[in-house]
């Protein structure tokens, strides 16, 4: 068979990806015990450029945070945000009332649609143990049709995700049906809610030598790109990966990867192309450059429906408990 990958892509601290994605960010901050209320110790904080901190240093981040680290309320129009957490804990708030605390192997999707303010904030509510925090930042985009719907909040809780198991591994499947096993449904505009749009997101582990056969797609323009975050060295069919590398793969026939010395861990990301036009300045992601500036002129006049938080960023209290209060109301726990 002809070498099974099509591309190489270099892993930083923001991934590169293809239509329908946008953005893809591998969070991993290794946060210390928290101060009592909810931040590092102050001494910790000398040095970093606070409100725009992005530099690891002593292996974390303050990011927009000034006392808690996070993303205090910001805007979004035209596209997705889905955050898998993998460890720690996040504090959502947004411009509909929605809040709801989530990680430890939660997904939240949230569609922005024609615009939503939201704050994501990372609260060390441990005082005694250290807070280590990781999980991956997924943009998707939207069609042209569907820039403008209504914002939709939705929680994808850790125990309702299925995992595929298998001798060697296993495969975290957060959307996108693989075999028998099927997630729950995407937010209804989703471009992942279109079945032929073949949209999946995957978490792959493998043993020390265990290997996995990655199933064919039905359409064969699907993009199907793994990203290598974690271990040593990968085969891709017979071509080797070097460790922190992403790799564009045919997605139309099986693609066996092959764990080396050491367990490894990738993301994998697919999905046929919207092909559209991409028109992205900041946190809007629209069709043309007028949509971009329209954008911007309806935020500055209707805030996207207001902020009703006393706060910036609001961390929702010192118990790790996580839980989801949606905009009607309904209040919805982890089972």
């Amino acid at each position: 068979m002809n070498d099974p990958v099509l591309q190489e892509i270099p892993l930083g601290f923001q991934w590169a990806t293809i239509d329908p994605f946008l953005f893809c960010v591998h969070h991993l901050d290794l946060y210390p015990a928290g101060n009592g209320r909810f931040g590092p110790e102050p001494a910790t904080l000398e040095g970093r450029e606070i409100g725009n901190d992005f530099e690891p240093v002593d292996g974390w981040r303050m990011y927009h945070g000034s006392e808690v680290p996070g993303f205090p309320h910001h805007p979004h129009r035209g596209f997705e945000t889905v955050t898998v957490v993998r460890r720690g804990l996040i504090d959502h708030s947004d411009s509909l009332g929605a809040i709801a605390r989530f990680g430890r192997g939660d997904t939240q999707w949230l569609t922005a649609g024609g615009g939503i303010v939201h704050s994501e904030m990372f609260p060390l509510v441990d005082t005694v143990e250290p807070n280590p925090t990781e999980l991956f930042q997924i943009w998707l985009n939207l069609p042209a049709s569907d820039k403008m719907v209504e914002p939709y909040f939705t929680m994808l809780w850790a125990g309702d995700i299925p995992v595929v198991e298998f001798d060697g591994g296993s495969v975290t499947v957060v959307a996108g049906p693989l075999g028998d096993a099927k997630p729950a449904s995407p937010p209804p505009n989703s471009w992942a809610a279109r079945d032929d749009a073949e949209v999946a997101i995957w978490v792959l582990r493998l043993e020390p030598g265990a290997s996995w056969t990655m199933p064919p797609t039905v359409h064969p323009d699907v993009i199907r790109a793994l990203y290598f975050f974690e271990g040593d060295t990968l085969s891709i069919g017979d071509h080797q990966l070097a460790a922190s590398t992403g790799a564009v793969v045919h997605s139309d026939t099986e693609v066996e990867v092959r764990a080396g010395e050491t367990a490894v861990e990738m993301l994998i990301l697919q999905g046929r192309p919207i092909g559209e036009p991409v028109a992205q300045y900041g946190p809007f992601v629209m069709n043309t450059r007028a949509e971009i500036e329209q954008a911007f002129a309806d935020y500055q006049r209707t805030g996207f429906g207001g902020w009703p938080w006393d706060e910036d960023g609001p961390v929702h209290g010192a118990e790790p408990e996580r839980f989801a209060r949606h905009p009607s109301g309904l209040v919805e726990r982890p089972t």
